[in-house]
């Protein structure tokens, strides 16, 4: 067997392992289930694909598709899943290679967001779960959190080039920030290194449009510096949208206020 092969292999079996995880981590807070493996209620989770360098997956849920070609920069809708236990297959897109197959659990009530993070390449890939638990803005606000998914990027802080209001201060990979609420519209956002003063020389300038009544989670991902990485994933911000899923009837906090 080539060394190429090797490699191959490797790296997959590193996927499976990190996709193994990365569902095991549904269970977080898991329900007492009982014969019939069903609880009352239900949970919304999505999956996002965040590794630059890692292939697209399908995942099936009791056996049937839930969600196909999930490549990089994909944030799935919000799936439903009645609390308790589900029999959960991952398969590689290219060639129905099963990854991981196993039960895992939800928690009635909650929304998660379940991101592939890090890189295949490096040995990194891990996965990262996010509780997606906000308060439903205002009308005249949008509620607004950054998961830092960059993997050759530090710590970054976030401001609005129009104001230098500071949005976000020192984020981390591969962390998510409070919400924080600010008025609906359109916004020139600044992304620099994290700095004391929040001064750090201007990495790169994204526009962002907020609509109000609407919570939304900015993803920074792919590579500041693709031509240096192993994949050629240049940097994006992705725009989530996070109250699309269906409210469970309360509203979760964790909200700053930011004047912009």
């Amino acid at each position: 067997m080539s060394e190429q092969q090797n490699n191959t292999i490797g790296r997959m079996a590193t996927l499976g392992v990190a996709m193994l995880v990365m569902l095991s981590f549904v269970g977080v807070g898991m329900v007492t289930v009982g014969a019939s493996g069903q609880e009352d209620g239900s949970a919304q989770v999505r999956v996002a694909h965040l590794s630059p360098d890692a292939p697209a997956v399908d995942v099936l849920v009791d056996g049937s598709a839930a969600l196909e070609g999930v490549e990089f920069g994909t944030v799935s809708d919000y799936l439903e899943l009645s609390a308790g236990e589900h029999t959960v297959t991952i398969q590689t897109s290219e060639n129905e290679t099963v990854v991981f197959e196993g039960n895992v659990s939800v928690e009635a009530d909650t929304m998660y967001t379940i991101a592939a993070t890090g890189e295949v390449s490096e040995e990194t890939f891990a996965p990262e779960i996010y509780v997606d638990d906000f308060e439903s803005p205002s009308d005249e606000n949008a509620t607004v959190r950054l998961i830092h998914a960059s993997p050759d990027a530090g710590p970054v802080d976030v401001t609005v080039a129009s104001s230098g209001a500071v949005l976000y201060d020192n984020a981390s990979f591969p962390n998510a920030t409070d919400y924080a609420s600010v008025p609906a519209g359109d916004y020139s956002l600044e992304i620099r290194p994290a700095t004391a003063d929040n001064d750090g020389e201007v990495l790169t300038t994204v526009n962002v449009s907020l609509e109000g009544g609407t919570a939304y989670s900015a993803i920074a991902a792919g590579y500041l510096s693709p031509d240096d990485e192993p994949a050629d994933t240049p940097f994006e911000v992705l725009l989530a949208t996070d109250s699309s899923g269906e409210m469970m009837g309360t509203e979760m906090g964790n909200e700053t206020t930011t004047e912009m």
